[in-house]
């Protein structure tokens, strides 16, 4: 059986932190693992526009000595004239690991239900597993530890306020989410956060108050309010919204060295002001280089385990 990572809680706490530090020493001496030489070919089908996950994906699949075959479902049978069952059926007699970034997380249960190789979840409409291992990195790389760390996430409760919930709550994090009424995370999600928490020695809470989750806080994260498919939503989440900027007055109620996150792209104005984004307490530029760092040692860790 091919180990798969759908979601953040796929991998216990020890691998977690283990994919994190060798995504380090990654960082460190990026061609010093070569699972994929060969090459080896690595899929990654888009369903959704992207930047970094193209870019970072691409790159650190020929780093570790494969060749990355880029498929945009536009132009491909997937989910129309063929299953995604057939499809993993397909790909995975000729391929090493299946990425997808994709709306339904069935849709990647399926693939991977259905793949004899392992399949990634580079982004769903439910979580965002890959992107929290590149912001744990960075928080790992900024602060030397993450256990018992408080993060605060002020925004929408979206795939990335999940996944910050379990990956955090793995980690040893002391999580607080505020959301707007009505936009709250999933409460399954919620629940198996609090789940993971009495394990690791973190906590998870939710309120309604930004200020309550960024006080003392030793991160900041934050993401879109108006995410891929929401576009008719704009007017009202800005109306929603409201008070929820993370801005220089939220920034200053959290630890003086605290550090700022947001997985881009950010809309400066909206969910964060310019100058926090911008400003020295800013790590987002690292962040967004760590993906590619922090996918390698997953596609490492992954690679080792099909072995």
């Amino acid at each position: 059986m091919a180990r798969h990572f759908l979601k953040d809680d796929d991998l216990t706490a020890t691998e977690q932190l283990a994919i994190i530090d060798l995504a380090l020493e990654l960082k460190k001496f990026p061609y010093s693992k070569r699972p994929f030489t060969g090459p080896k070919t690595v899929a990654v089908i888009f369903d959704k526009t992207s930047t970094r996950t193209r870019v970072s994906f691409a790159v650190g699949i020929s780093d570790l000595g494969g060749a990355p075959l880029i498929i945009d479902s536009q132009s491909s049978q997937l989910g129309a004239k063929e299953s995604v069952a057939d499809t993993a059926r397909v790909l995975d007699r000729q391929v090493a690991q299946i990425i997808w970034r994709t709306y339904a997380q069935s849709g990647l249960e399926e693939m991977a239900n259905n793949s004899a190789v392992p399949v990634v979840n580079a982004l769903s409409d439910t979580y965002h597993p890959c992107q929290l291992l590149a912001d744990l990195m960075t928080v790992r790389e900024k602060k030397g530890t993450l256990k018992g760390l408080k993060l605060g996430y002020v925004g929408d409760g979206n795939n990335m306020a999940n996944s910050y919930i379990i990956a955090g709550a793995l980690a040893g994090l002391h999580v607080s989410i505020a959301t707007p009424n009505s936009y709250e995370p999933d409460q399954q999600v919620l629940a198996r956060g609090k789940e993971l928490a009495l394990s690791s020695g973190g906590s998870v809470t939710i309120s309604n108050s930004p200020q309550e989750a960024v006080s003392d806080a030793d991160v900041l994260a934050t993401d879109t309010w108006i995410s891929m498919g929401m576009e008719a939503e704009k007017q009202k989440r800005l109306q929603d919204f409201a008070g929820f900027t993370l801005d220089s007055e939220l920034l200053a109620m959290a630890k003086p060295d605290a550090i700022v996150l947001h997985c881009l792209p950010a809309y400066r104005g909206y969910e964060i002001s310019a100058d926090v984004l911008d400003g020295k307490q800013s790590v987002i530029w690292d962040q967004a280089e760590n993906r590619l760092h922090a996918q390698k040692a997953l596609m490492v860790f992954l690679a080792e385990s099909d072995n």
